[in-house]
C-alpha cells in the first residue's frame, strides 16, 4: 500500500443501460471484464508510479477507445447515415483546464485529441472538420473508416432503420470514462464517445460537454458521465454533483446517488463514475447494468450487473 498522504484512485465505467446476464454470451462478458482489467491495470500503472491524474486517465481513455466492445474509438456506433462521429472531453482539475471535440470523424484516439486542444489551442471546444483538421495539423494517429466499423455496430444500426421511431434499438449507451486523483490529491476526468446508434442531424450528446457529462475540480471532484445524453445535459449532471459536495457538503455517493435520481424524474437512465481528492469514490447507476471498475494501490475490481 501506498504511504503518500493521499492514496491513489482509478474508477472507469465502459457505458450503462439494459445489461442484463441474458443478453451477454459467456464469451461476451469475459471479454468486456478482461478489457475493463487492462484499462485499470494502463491507469492503475501510471498513479502507482507517481504519475498524475490527467495522464491516468487519458491512458485508462485510450485503452477502451481501442476495445471494440465499447462505444468509443473502434467500435463506435453509425450515425443514421453510416458514418462515425465521434465526441470526447477531458479535464484537469487543478486548474480547471478542460478540452473537448465533437463530431470528429478519423483521430484513433479522440481523447488524445481533446486533450491536445486543451493544452494546445486556446479553445476549449472544436467539432467536426475544423476538429478534424486540427488533429491532423498536430500529427495526431489518424484511421480510415473502416478501423472504427465493427459488425455489431453494423448490425444494431440496421435493426434501427427497420425502426424509425426508435432513439436507440438497444438502450445501452457504450460511452467510456475515466476519473482519477493522483498522489497530490489532483483529480482528472476523461469522457469519450460513438454517441447514439442512428443519431442523426449532428447530434452532440453530453460526454464532450464540461459541466454536463465531464467535470473535474480539485475543490471537490471528479466526474464521467453515461446515458441518455440529453438528459444529462438538462441536468448539467457531472457539475451538479461536484457542486452539491462542494456547496452543500454531501458525501460522494450521496451527491451521485440524488442527481441520477433527478436524471430519473426528468425520464432518463445512465449512471456517474466519481472520485474526490481524498481518495473517495462512488457509482451511481438506474439502469440494469453499468460496465465498471475501481482499482487503487493492491486492489482491483470490475463488475458489469447492478447486483454485484
Amino acid at each position: 500500500m501506498s504511504d503518500s498522504p493521499t492514496p491513489w484512485k482509478l474508477v472507469i465505467h465502459g457505458g450503462a443501460g439494459v445489461i442484463e446476464r441474458d443478453l451477454l454470451s459467456t464469451d461476451q462478458e469475459q471479454a468486456i471484464r478482461a478489457a475493463l482489467d487492462k484499462a485499470l491495470r494502463t491507469g492503475g500503472a501510471i498513479l502507482d508510479r507517481g504519475g498524475s491524474a490527467l495522464d491516468a486517465v487519458e491512458a485508462t481513455a485510450r485503452a477502451l477507445e481501442d476495445d471494440p466492445h465499447f462505444n468509443a474509438g473502434r467500435g463506435s456506433v453509425f450515425t443514421y447515415q453510416g458514418t462515425i462521429e465521434m465526441d470526447a472531453a477531458i479535464m484537469d482539475g487543478r486548474d480547471r483546464n478542460a478540452g473537448a471535440v465533437a463530431g470528429i470523424s478519423a483521430t484513433r484516439n479522440p481523447i488524445s485529441l481533446a486533450r491536445v486542444v486543451m493544452e494546445q489551442s486556446p479553445h476549449v471546444f472544436l467539432s467536426r472538420e475544423g476538429a478534424d483538421q486540427y488533429s491532423r495539423d498536430h500529427d495526431l494517429e489518424q484511421a480510415p473508416p473502416e478501423y472504427f466499423a465493427t459488425p455489431e455496430r453494423r448490425a444494431a444500426l440496421e435493426d434501427m432503420r427497420a425502426q424509425p421511431d426508435v432513439f436507440d434499438a438497444d438502450l445501452k449507451y457504450g460511452t467510456v470514462g475515466a476519473v482519477a486523483v493522483d498522489r497530490n490529491g489532483h483529480v482528472a476526468a476523461a469522457t469519450s464517445t460513438g454517441g447514439l446508434t442512428g443519431k442523426r442531424w449532428a447530434r452532440i450528446g453530453d460526454s464532450p460537454l464540461i459541466g454536463c457529462g465531464t467535470y473535474a475540480d480539485d475543490r471537490a471532484g471528479a466526474v464521467s458521465c453515461t446515458g441518455a445524453g440529453e438528459y444529462f445535459i438538462r441536468a448539467t449532471v457531472a457539475q451538479e454533483i461536484c457542486a452539491r459536495m462542494r456547496m452543500l457538503g454531501e458525501d460522494v455517493q450521496t451527491a451521485a446517488d440524488t442527481v441520477i435520481g433527478d436524471v430519473g424524474a426528468l425520464g432518463g437512465t445512465g449512471g456517474v463514475i466519481v472520485v474526490t481528492p481524498a481518495g473517495e469514490s462512488a457509482f451511481a447507476f438506474n439502469t440494469p447494468g453499468m460496465y465498471r471498475g475501481v482499482a487503487s494501490a493492491g486492489s482491483k475490481k470490475v463488475a458489469i450487473y447492478g447486483d454485484e
